[in-house]
């Protein structure tokens, strides 16, 4: 449900080269119903009603968006999970010559701090305020159309810090354009190595790992889902396919269906209570 180019648009490829040559029986397109940061194609999934099996490679959007008013799908109810796939690092990033340049002048800040985002309801949107509950700071939001254009209003002094995926925001990273307070990971990520993670950095609860899955319509056979996880199983065990992802990015982590739904219901629990805290609406 997400427009091309991005990790879950690799992800996805590669799936389809791998499940296609696994199994001819079926015939496997990679096809984009992007829009509302995934609500549109998840609805669409949901209330699928051709012949044909629809499969989904969503995120944890899924869980985030299920509170918004134009999600007409339910999160327990309309899809199967079939198995998780990666995840990506997130990194909080401030202005190298900003006078919170640091987590902790950032976490001492007595004015309110400003976080951009890559649009309201986002991930990028809850990151930052669950930044603000953990660091217990007094946080304002201010949404983009995008995560590039977040880290460039952060680079011309609009904003105090930002939340974006590390693949994103190397290139500014290694110029030295914005500095990388800390990972929002249990541990740190292999691209930035010299980065802390949000716990050695001094904020404690502040991981947000951005992860993957593939789900399908609850309508779905469970002979074929359980079929559809034994070739993911294969396929991620392949070097070149882990490195295809990597190179996006994407750390692989390979979950089966049941750790699937338990890491959905988990996620919904948690984030329902982020949001929730910081008095977010349904848009």
């Amino acid at each position: 449900p997400f427009a091309p180019g991005g990790a879950a648009d690799l992800t996805a490829r590669s799936l389809e080269r791998v499940l296609t040559r696994r199994l001819p029986e079926h015939n496997f397109v990679v096809e984009y119903q992007a829009g509302a940061g995934g609500v549109i194609g998840a609805n669409a999934v949901a209330k699928n009603k051709n012949k044909e099996t629809v499969l989904m490679i969503h995120s944890l959007a899924l869980i985030i968006n299920s509170t918004n008013n134009n999600a007409t799908y339910n999160l327990f109810q309309d899809f199967i999970p079939v198995a998780t796939l990666g995840s990506l690092h997130l990194v909080l990033v401030t202005h190298k010559k900003s006078s919170t340049n640091t987590m902790s002048k950032l976490t001492s800040s007595k004015s309110p701090v400003f976080f951009g985002s890559s649009g309201v309801g986002t991930a990028t949107h809850v990151a930052g305020e669950l930044f603000g509950q953990q660091a217990k700071l007094d946080v304002v939001h201010v949404p983009y159309k995008g995560a590039s254009v977040a880290v460039f209003s952060l680079i011309s002094g609009e904003v105090d810090e930002v939340v974006v995926a590390v693949a994103s925001s190397l290139t500014q990273i290694r110029a030295g354009k914005v500095r990388a307070l800390a990972v929002l990971s249990e541990r740190r990520t292999p691209a930035l190595p010299e980065v802390p993670t949000a716990k050695e950095a001094g904020v404690d609860h502040f991981v947000m790992p951005i992860w993957f899955g593939m789900f399908a319509p609850a309508k779905t056979s469970r002979e074929l889902t359980g079929k559809l996880y034994a070739e993911v199983k294969k396929a991620m065990t392949a070097p070149d396919f882990k490195e295809r992802l990597s190179a996006a990015g994407v750390e692989p982590w390979l979950g089966s269906p049941e750790e699937l739904a338990a890491l959905v219901k988990s996620e919904s629990a948690r984030y329902a209570a982020i949001i929730k805290r910081a008095g977010l609406k349904p848009e």
